[in-house]
């Protein structure tokens, strides 16, 4: 029997439920990307600004960047524009703060990885759960009498098929999907620019 999730960044169901919705509301899938130095309590200091605005977060994924000392945040959002803007500027007031941009899918190259364990007896049983796998150009990374791992790395649309078409089946023990990365289909790294920006101002003064 598979695991219930209500966290709708881990369960593709309850994903799915909220993408409805926010067609229905007229809202948008928004990526923000922040920039930041890596200092404690800013992480608290961001969700702060989501929760203030009633704004739920679908996902949320925080590493270093190629910018040495500096950390990026990538979290998504079903909201207007409006609000997609008024979250950038409230999160750039932050004093560790460098930059703040919102993105649509269109504008970002975008990944995301995701593991599944499933019944291996099920699995022997079933045909169509290899032939799923295959379709669907997963990997299976272990198998042993239990169960077997499978990890899929695409766009979210990818992933949450995957999921779909093996839940259909009744296989999967467990499911668990990363947070969003991305690189925005800019020629320039609008960090980068920002920093340069900076550096130019420091030196003229």
């Amino acid at each position: 029997m598979a695991e219930q999730h209500n966290d709708c960044n881990t369960c593709g169901k309850c994903a799915g439920a909220a993408h409805e919705c926010a067609q229905d509301t007229g809202c948008t899938l928004y990526t923000i990307l922040i920039y930041s130095e890596n200092i404690a309590g800013l992480l608290s200091q961001i969700t702060a600004v989501f929760t203030r605005r009633q704004v739920n977060i679908e996902s949320l994924n925080v590493c270093a960047s190629s910018t040495p000392g500096v950390h990026k945040y990538t979290i998504t959002c079903y909201c207007n524009e409006e609000m997609a803007k008024m979250l950038t500027k409230q999160i750039e007031k932050k004093i560790d703060v460098l930059q703040a941009n919102y993105f649509t899918d269109d504008e970002i190259f975008i990944l995301e990885t995701s593991l599944l364990k499933i019944s291996t007896p099920k699995m022997l049983d079933d045909a169509n759960v290899s032939k799923i796998v295959r379709l669907h150009d997963a990997r299976i990374v272990e198998v042993n009498p239990t169960y077997a791992t499978i990890e899929k790395t695409g766009v979210t649309e990818d992933i949450l098929s995957l999921y779909r078409s093996l839940d259909k089946l009744g296989v999967i023990l467990q499911f668990v999907r990363s947070g969003r990365i991305c690189i925005t289909k800019s020629c320039v790294e609008q960090l980068d620019e920002y920093l340069n920006e900076r550096e130019r101002t420091r030196l003229s003064k």
